[in-house]
């Protein structure tokens, strides 16, 4: 996510002059005003072993992808952070460590406080000081998820290496709401915990090596799905012309068509904006840029038809998906039970708000 300081901040860059000239030498995307947030948002979680990977992924990201990026490693909470001064050496972007009521501005890095939990609101950083909580702190999700909450489907979320399991919702939650996933190829990662989680959810669109995922993100970021997906749908077709609003809407039909016919499932009633914006971001991770194209390849291959089919019924529910709830419901909630109720009473348990009822 790129965000631009309203208050004072460590800043290490290139002068604004130099990375114009760039800007306009490499054909790269214009900057937008910064009192728009019409643009793409990366969160970049990591815990031990993230300094590496963080480095790596923004080694290979030039400074004119249009995207902001902001970084949350889990920190020690009693000392100064020097991440955000390392970090600056390896790209030309702009560095600043988050400060609270920072604005969202495009091609800059934000990097976490020491001591903090951060959340995104109104195109701005919003930082509390952390909560000492029983069970693992949970940052990088508390990010991500207000990340998928704001952006929607301009959210965009990567977990690198790290130990236990933080990240995972908050990946669960952006490709719930339409965004996109990335997990780094646990094999590459000094600490592989982190990204298998997620992986392990069948939540992640992308898994490389961070210099494969920063390639992506470059890739991904010229795509017209991650700013359509931000403009409303409204907007977008009323500037369409009549003969080319026609010919979209013909062609979608027939994706669902194709839909029905495969998995005998009809999605005509659908909320036709949800539709839309999974098939766009269907289109952006295959490289299709129109939906004519994107017709062809899903008639052509049963594999992303099954793939769409599974986009637009996403679940994010799983059994002990929240492994620390579960952990306390069995250290402290069910021995209470068990010490009073009679022997032959069951114990029923409800659960509000359950997606499938495999919880």
């Amino acid at each position: 996510m790129i965000l631009l300081a309203q208050l004072p901040s460590p800043v290490i860059s290139p002068s604004s002059s130099e990375k114009e000239v760039r800007r306009q030498r490499e054909g790269g995307v214009p900057e937008m005003p910064s009192e728009h947030s019409l643009f793409p948002i990366v969160g970049i979680g990591a815990s031990a072993g993230g300094l590496e990977a963080f480095k790596e992924v923004l080694r290979f990201i030039p400074d004119n992808t249009g995207m902001a990026y902001v970084l949350v490693q889990h920190l020690d909470p009693r000392h100064e952070s020097l991440l955000s001064t390392l970090l600056a050496r390896t790209t030309p972007m702009e560095v600043h460590e988050a400060r609270e009521g920072m604005k969202v501005c495009v091609n800059h890095v934000y990097v976490i406080a020491p001591n903090t939990d951060m959340t995104l609101s109104q195109g701005m950083l919003q930082l509390v000081p952390r909560t000492e909580a029983g069970g693992q702190h949970l940052s990088i999700d508390t990010f991500l998820r207000s990340l998928a909450e704001r952006q929607a489907a301009g959210a965009l979320g990567v977990i690198l290496s790290g130990t236990a399991t933080d990240g995972t919702l908050g990946l669960q939650a952006i490709k719930a709401a339409g965004g996109m996933t990335f997990a780094q190829d646990p094999t590459s990662a000094l600490f592989a915990e982190m990204p298998q989680s997620a992986i392990a959810t069948e939540c992640v669109d992308f898994i490389g090596s961070p210099e494969a995922i920063a390639r992506e993100l470059t890739r991904i970021s010229h795509h017209p799905h991650l700013y359509r997906s931000i403009v409303r749908e409204t907007d977008e077709e009323s500037a369409l012309p009549e003969q080319e609003f026609l010919e979209r809407e013909q062609v979608f039909q027939q994706i669902l068509r194709v839909l029905r016919r495969r998995t005998d499932v009809d999605f005509t009633a659908y909320k036709l904006t949800t539709l839309q914006r999974r098939i766009q971001r269907r289109m952006a991770l295959l490289q299709i840029d129109s939906m004519a194209q994107y017709l062809t390849y899903l008639s052509d291959h049963q594999a992303e038809v099954e793939a769409l089919y599974q986009d637009v019924l996403i679940g994010v529910t799983s059994f002990f998906r929240d492994s620390s709830t579960f952990q306390t419901l069995g250290r402290e909630i069910f021995p209470r039970l068990m010490e009073t109720k009679a022997t032959s009473s069951p114990i029923r348990v409800w659960v509000p708000g359950c997606s499938t009822g495999e919880e």
